[in-house]
């Protein structure tokens, strides 16, 4: 990530210019949808936001990235999860690390608040660099499984569960 960056909690005052970089980050990509922008909202105002950061540039936003809460059941007893949605960055600030650097600071900031696991649906090809495994995700039942739908344990020494399901906050199915 470029110099000048810093990766700070997110607050109410930022809402606009976060909606601003998802809808820009979104915007013509082929991924998502621009509700992503109004799927940050809603999280937040249903209370299921548990990290939401910041990357600033000279006093700017230039990215966003929420992990919400997430009602997961492993090998029948519950544990305590996120899921990743979205993680968003201004399109000139693109493919310098800034996402990456977001992603990480929010794993651990969720190590810190005591989370389990963690839970992603996106690219594949990117999202196991940081610890997701779409064969750890297989083992839950979810109205997202399918190819793109990963999953990690935030202590990377616990055992993999061996099933269960696992549901994003009700923000997802109102605006799926």
């Amino acid at each position: 990530m470029p110099d000048g960056f810093v990766i700070r909690a997110a607050t109410a005052a930022d809402a606009d210019a976060i909606d601003a970089v998802v809808r820009a980050a979104f915007a013509g990509t082929g991924f998502g949808h621009q509700g992503e922008a109004d799927l940050v909202r809603v999280l937040e105002a249903d209370g299921d936001g548990l990290v939401s950061l910041v990357a600033e540039a000279d006093g700017v936003i230039v990215g966003h990235v929420l992990f919400s809460r997430m009602d997961v059941e492993a090998d029948s007893a519950p544990v305590s999860a996120a899921g990743l949605a979205p993680v968003s960055v201004s399109p000139a600030q693109q493919g310098q690390g800034v996402g990456g650097k977001l992603i990480r600071a929010g794993l651990d900031a969720l190590r810190e608040q005591g989370a389990a696991m963690s839970f992603v649906l996106g690219d594949e090809a990117y999202y196991p660099r940081f610890g997701y495994s779409p064969d750890l995700a297989t083992r839950f039942a979810s109205p997202f499984a399918g190819p793109h739908f990963m999953a990690m344990m935030l202590d990377s020494g616990s055992p993999w569960p061996l099933g269960g399901r696992a549901d994003y906050a009700p923000a997802f199915g109102r605006l799926g």
